[in-house]
């Protein structure tokens, strides 16, 4: 089931566009990672799937119900849709208290209060701090109670804007763990906010990626600096990160920015022959769901990114660990921008 569909989805600030999707879909039940440096547009996008801002221009869809923007609409859509900010704000009260007043506000039994407050500050860990005043707790311990605080009201959708970002990494590794877990046994959509590929790697299910306020297929991938060099008339080469070399066709020399198609690299069984150059030995690092394809993570000396259909993965069922051959194809390669 889609849970959110927008279509032509903008924000504007004065003269600037800080958002312009066209097209964007999040399925239920699923972990969603927005990724993008800082300003790219994705705590924007967050206020608005969490129904805390309205767009400019678009349309948006919750269970397939177009977004009426109006103040008593969306306070029944908010209930369902919960987002913890990158530096969550708590009462100067206890931390039982923050629990306990979202549920007050929702007119919860007593008794019905203090059972939910209580299993979910064990959910995430922190029910031994419940008589504890919440504005002394440390930065991830605040996070963990945000995140509690927004649990202990059952969303639908947990939408969380950078949890990681100010944490230690003890704390870190705790969130990642808890927004698993609900995901898993609780079925709560989770949808965050990072800048960092790899938290995004190891925690989410499907990858949408941010630049200037738009979606883009993340240009970063498979981009080196590299040294082009040819000996005598013969074919040019390019060295990447002093470490891999492989045929380019150009006729260019010295220093040089190159990337390469992440969906056009194949990969072959350890030791298979193919014809063609640009043959490398490589060990899968990563794998991971994104947007219905496959992206692989590959140690070739240097990491390559390796995009291909949920069909054709499973078709082949590369593991993470296996030894592989990669083949580059040359055209694959491109030079770009002004020599580095």
């Amino acid at each position: 089931m889609i849970l959110y569909r927008a279509a032509g989805l903008k924000k504007v600030h004065g003269t600037k566009t800080v958002l312009n999707i066209p097209v964007l879909e999040v399925e239920k039940g699923r972990i969603v990672a927005l990724l993008g440096p800082n300003g790219a547009g994705k705590t924007t996008l967050v206020h608005i799937l969490g129904f805390l801002d309205v767009p400019s221009d678009g349309t948006l869809l919750y269970r397939n119900r177009p977004v009426a923007w109006s103040e008593s609409r969306l306070q029944s859509l908010r209930r369902e849709a919960v987002v913890v900010g990158q530096h969550p704000i708590l009462f100067t009260t206890t931390v039982y208290r923050n629990l306990e007043f979202g549920l007050k506000v929702r007119r919860v039994p007593e008794k019905e209060r203090r059972r939910i407050t209580e299993a979910t500050l064990d959910l995430v860990g922190m029910k031994a701090f419940a008589k504890s005043p919440a504005h002394h707790l440390s930065g991830g311990e605040t996070q963990r109670v945000a995140l509690a605080r927004a649990l202990a009201v059952s969303p639908q959708v947990l939408l969380c804007d950078e949890p990681t970002s100010s944490v230690d990494l003890e704390n870190r590794a705790a969130i990642i763990h808890i927004l698993k877990r609900i995901n898993e046994e609780q079925k709560i959509t989770v949808i965050f906010t990072t800048h960092d590929r790899f938290e995004a790697a190891s925690l989410a299910q499907d990858t949408f990626y941010l630049e200037h306020g738009t979606l883009t297929n993340s240009p970063q991938d498979n981009v080196f600096s590299a040294r082009l060099y040819r000996e005598g008339d013969g074919p040019t080469h390019c060295v990447l990160q002093e470490t891999v070399r492989l045929l380019v066709p150009t006729e260019r020399v010295g220093r040089a920015r190159v990337g390469i198609e992440p969906g056009r690299i194949d990969i072959l069984e350890a030791g298979q022959v193919s014809g063609g150059p640009n043959r490398l030995d490589a060990r899968v690092v990563q794998v991971m769901e994104e947007r219905r394809r496959i992206r692989l993570v590959v140690d070739a000396g240097v990491w390559f990114t390796v995009l291909m259909s949920r069909q054709e993965y499973l078709e082949r069922r590369i593991m993470v660990g296996e030894s592989v051959t990669l083949v580059v194809p040359p055209e694959s390669i491109h030079l770009f921008g002004e020599p580095a």
